[in-house]
């Protein structure tokens, strides 16, 4: 049997704390932030538009709704995720997947996603608003990416303590933006300044590698951990009458073996430069280790109905278009394509509104 000896210091109001303690505080700067951030608030664009929880519009009939304003006495629906849920890339909120499940069902789906979520940070917000509605028709959960992810960014954090990674830490802990370019009003340098970078020798900064384990590895945490979060879904709604769907959203690599060439030369262009994002899937892009992934995910999540977008999307009409802006963000026609094949699939289109003639799809 051994024991510690613990040496007690008397510290007056002026002392430093223990080089230990200064130490162990220093590096749990890296840990991700355990308050929830989601998006910002009351944000106004022509693009996208936020409520007072941060969480974006769903339209319907020229309406537009949202968590923070909704009537806890109406029937609604929820659309739960990341990004992609979220509608990054579409052109407004009317394109929205969201918008569109509500223009083809004719019922109110309310976006609850945020940017960079993981599948425990989406019932966390879920648990957060949850008083806010009072009768949940269906929760569809359109994610799986962001934990996969996660998984590779909890190994970079709890990696050595090398300077070299503080940078990209910060970046990728700040912003939660899933690679979209940082955007801001452009410095204009003086004269003096652009000579002196002229002349300068040139310094390239390598990126650090980061130290990832296996993608087989990384791929079954992430599966377990998403179906550990299905079965705590499927127990908190046991008492309802919501349904809940979980479906694995679409990544390009995943669920494309042909290219359009607008996505082949996005491709092109972004692997010139990967973004944080993408460097934390390295190596998870191979489609048997998707399907492998799904497979893992649909066995741990039983007994909630688990979908495969990335093979289902073929059933879309447009599937051949050009549809994604990145690897994992769409555009209008991507986001429409994803809300028919959700209606089709889960069979929720009533007939009392088919006068709004939605393209017709054709499932595998």
């Amino acid at each position: 049997m051994t024991s510690s000896v613990c040496t007690t210091h008397a510290l007056g109001p002026s002392s430093p704390l223990h080089e230990d303690y200064q130490r162990f505080l220093q590096l749990g700067q890296r840990r991700a932030p355990h308050n929830l951030q989601v998006n910002e608030r009351g944000y106004r664009s022509g693009t996208i538009n936020t409520d007072a929880l941060g969480l974006r519009y769903s339209h319907l009939a020229g309406q537009r709704f949202c968590a923070a304003e909704a009537d806890a006495a109406r029937r609604v629906n929820l659309l739960v995720g990341g990004s992609t849920a979220l509608g990054i890339g579409a052109s407004c909120d009317e394109h929205t997947v969201a918008s569109q499940l509500s223009l083809l069902t004719g019922e109110v789906w309310l976006s609850l996603a945020g940017c960079g979520l993981n599948a425990s940070q989406e019932l966390l917000l879920f648990l957060t608003h949850q008083h806010r509605f009072d009768d949940v028709g269906h929760v569809v959960l359109l994610s799986g990416v962001n934990t996969l992810a996660h998984e590779a960014l909890g190994e970079v954090l709890a990696g050595p303590h090398d300077p070299r990674y503080a940078k990209a830490h910060r970046a990728y802990l700040n912003s939660f933006n899933e690679g979209m370019p940082a955007t801001g009003p452009a410095v204009r340098e003086s004269l003096w300044q652009r000579l002196g970078h002229a002349l300068a020798p040139r310094r390239d900064q390598p990126v650090p590698d980061w130290p990832l384990s296996a993608p087989t590895q990384r791929l079954a945490r992430a599966a377990d951990c998403i179906g550990r979060t299905l079965r705590q879904w499927d127990r908190l709604l046991a008492d309802s009458h919501t349904t809940l769907t979980f479906i694995l959203q679409p990544l390009l690599p995943w669920c494309r073996d042909h290219l359009p060439a607008g996505e082949r030369a996005m491709l092109a262009a972004r692997s010139q430069q990967p973004a944080n994002f993408e460097r934390l899937l390295e190596g998870t892009f191979a489609s048997h280790l998707q399907m492998d992934f799904f497979q893992r995910i649909k066995s741990q999540a039983q007994p909630v109905p688990c979908y495969d977008m990335n093979s289902m999307l073929s059933s879309a009409l447009a599937f051949d278009a050009e549809l994604f802006v990145d690897r994992l963000h769409m555009n209008d026609l991507g986001y429409h394509a994803l809300a028919q094949v959700i209606t089709a699939k889960l069979g929720l289109t009533q007939d009392q509104h088919g006068q709004r003639k939605a393209p017709p799809i054709k499932l595998v």
